[in-house]
């Protein structure tokens, strides 16, 4: 790491990535404000951008001069995730932390690691002068070249939305436009945010959120490719809580996460988990990764009645599958002491039963229930309990409030009130997970996507998928599970489906998600033939490693995917055009695989056999396929 002053000499060599290719450089400006600038092979990435933080009473951000820097040294983290693109990970980076103080004398650390696939850093406020430590502001800036391109979907305006439930992250992206375009609304940008600078990809985040921070977004306004740390929408927190930052103790940031190189790098890149806290204790035996039937997807309300989710326990007993999630109003419909006779029918027949809840209090217009009763420790541990004397298996949770630091401090709590009950966690209406995926081994999966929903109640909505999922991959879904409940074969009511069976089937791979909530119902499954029946009764609950094989944000994608000895292949093309593409499979050399594709007609499928080496293939518009390498 470089150090600029202009009364002193460079204090040390640059910080470098372990295989030398990424450096970072750190500069107080003749301005005594702090700056950082990102290389890959000695071209710029990330332009010099501000760091620093305002407290009440501190200003971290100006009037800076170095205090001191610490010796490099080399971090090595290596750990397990049964919801992740990989199952055994290993983090390897340089780390090293710089320390500015103000004019008042007050100090303020930021500490960076360097990896082979990007840069973080986080702000720690240690200062026993400042007892109670506030946030007002942070300085923290990415800037980019004025040519380069950013894949970036809208924040949604709090409050606004189905029964005020916004934000949920659950837009449109806008895909490939200029830097430095606004937002269409004030408030920002939301995370991973997408950039490509020349022949390099950035994928920008956080990780690490303990409750004592808020979640944060990119501000609308990105004047000279300029892209600044935002903060939540004042109506964004639990009732009576706060907004922003705050700490009696250490105020320590989530790490802010760039990860860049090829876009191979970004897709099998671990930085999103590499940088959260080891896991809580839970039980091993209860945190199964898995699949589901659902019903409301397609069925909608009126399915949640005792017959109808007795039936999709069946279906999931016939598919192989191990949960059957039950829907909204199921203490109405159904009531608690008939939802105990299911969930113990699902247990017989070693199915999982999954319960709805809503979590919200007075921030939202929702109705739906059970509402009101996971508001307070006392409720969760009573509600919990109860569940679980049910022999229910985890929760689905909906509708929360947004990114203030008093409602992420309500995840948390749930999160960990759920795992002394056993319970697996499900958030919907939610935020993006940031890493809780390592953190909570009980939390599944997470919404925070335009998900298969949506297509359910506008025709737009579907029309749009081909291009949204294919945005997926390289975004939402680049670190964290995503509860996206893919899969259709048969029809959505009212909606001509966009897609065919053949990009359908690709999801179900191409999308990770600890427990995969399938929206196909057993009439559409009995449409596809027995060997699709097959692929999906055999489909891996987790995965072991992951290759990016090829695609483009928006347009396309094929990956791989490893199982114990087996390779699943997968990918689909959002074009309106038929795709060629001839695919590097030297990774396969030597294996043939059984492939499933589209047929004659939309919702046709076909089999054939594809080998390793260099293939070609062609994917027929809005189409996909699978293929499976033993």
């Amino acid at each position: 790491m470089t150090v600029l002053l202009a009364a002193s000499p460079a204090l040390a060599a640059p910080i470098t990535s372990p295989d030398r290719h990424l450096s970072v450089d750190i500069r107080i400006t003749p301005a005594q404000t702090l700056e950082y600038s990102i290389q890959r092979d000695g071209r710029p990435v990330i332009l010099p951008s501000r760091l620093g933080l305002q407290l009440e009473g501190a200003d971290l951000a100006n009037g800076l001069t170095l205090a001191a820097t610490s010796p490099v040294t080399q971090v090595a983290d290596d750990y397990e995730l049964a919801t992740a693109k990989k199952r055994r990970i290993g983090y390897r980076a340089s780390e090293q932390t710089v320390t500015v103080r103000n004019a008042k004398g007050q100090a303020l650390d930021v500490a960076f690691r360097v990896s082979d696939d990007g840069v973080a850093f986080r702000y720690l406020v240690r200062d026993a002068g400042l007892a109670d430590k506030k946030f007002v502001a942070e300085s923290t800036s990415f800037r980019f070249d004025a040519g380069a391109k950013a894949w970036l979907q809208p924040m949604a305006v709090a409050q606004t939305g189905f029964a005020n439930t916004n934000p949920s992250y659950e837009e449109h992206y806008q895909r490939e436009i200029a830097v430095g375009t606004p937002a269409p609304n004030n408030a920002g940008w939301v995370f991973p945010a997408l950039f490509r600078t020349g022949d390099t990809w950035v994928a920008l985040t956080e990780t690490n959120m303990d409750g004592s921070w808020h979640a944060s977004r990119l501000q609308a306004e990105s004047g000279g490719g300029v892209y600044k740390m935002g903060v939540p929408m004042a109506p964004e927190v639990f009732p009576g809580g706060g907004l922003l930052a705050e700490s009696r103790g250490t105020l320590t940031s989530p790490w802010r996460v760039i990860a860049l190189g090829s876009l191979a790098t970004l897709v099998e890149s671990t930085l999103g988990t590499d940088l959260a806290p080891p896991a809580i204790r839970f039980d091993a035996a209860l945190a199964r990764p898995g699949h589901a039937s659902w019903s409301w997807a397609l069925l909608k309300d009126e399915a949640t009645v005792f017959d109808v989710q007795k039936k999709f326990i069946d279906y999931a007993v016939d598919m192989g599958w191990d949960y059957t999630l039950v829907d909204a109003e199921w203490d109405r419909r159904i009531g608690y002491e008939k939802m105990a006779d299911l969930a113990r029918y699902a247990s017989s027949k070693n199915i999982g039963l999954l319960a709805w809840y809503n979590s919200s209090g007075s921030w939202n217009k929702t109705e739906m229930t059970p509402k009101s009763k996971l508001l307070t420790h006392e409720q969760r541990v009573a509600e919990f309990a109860r569940l679980a004397k049910m022999d229910v298996k985890g929760v689905k949770i909906d509708f929360f409030g947004g990114d203030g630091r008093s409602m992420i401090q309500y995840y948390i709590d749930i999160l960990n009130d759920a795992a002394v009950a056993g319970l697996l966690v499900n958030f919907h209406g939610a935020t993006l997970p940031r890493g809780w995926s390592r953190m909570y081994p009980n939390l599944m999966t997470m919404e925070a996507v335009r998900g298969f929903e949506f297509t359910t109640f506008e025709q737009k909505d579907e029309d749009a998928v081909p291009a949204h999922a294919a945005m997926l991959p390289f975004t939402r879904n680049l670190f964290d599970p995503m509860d996206f409940t893919p899969m259709a074969f048969g029809d959505i009511p009212k909606i001509r489906r966009s897609t065919r069976n053949g990009f359908e089937l690709a999801e179900s791979v191409l999308f990770l998600s600890g427990i995969q909530h399938f929206a196909e119902t057993p009439e559409g499954m009995a449409t596809a033939p027995g060997y699709v029946k097959d692929f999906l009764r055999a489909l891996p609950r987790s995965w072991d490693d992951v290759k990016f094989v090829d695609g483009y944000p928006g347009r396309y994608a094929v990956i791989a995917r490893k199982s114990g000895n087996a390779w699943y292949l997968a990918g689909f093309n959002a074009g309106e055009q038929a795709l060629a593409l001839e695919l590097d499979l030297g990774f396969l050399q030597g294996r043939a695989g059984q492939m499933i594709a589209d047929g004659d007609g939309e919702r046709a499928f076909a089999q054939a056999t594809i080998r390793g080496g260099r293939q070609r293939i062609t994917i027929k518009p809005h189409g996909g396929f699978v293929a499976v390498f033993k």
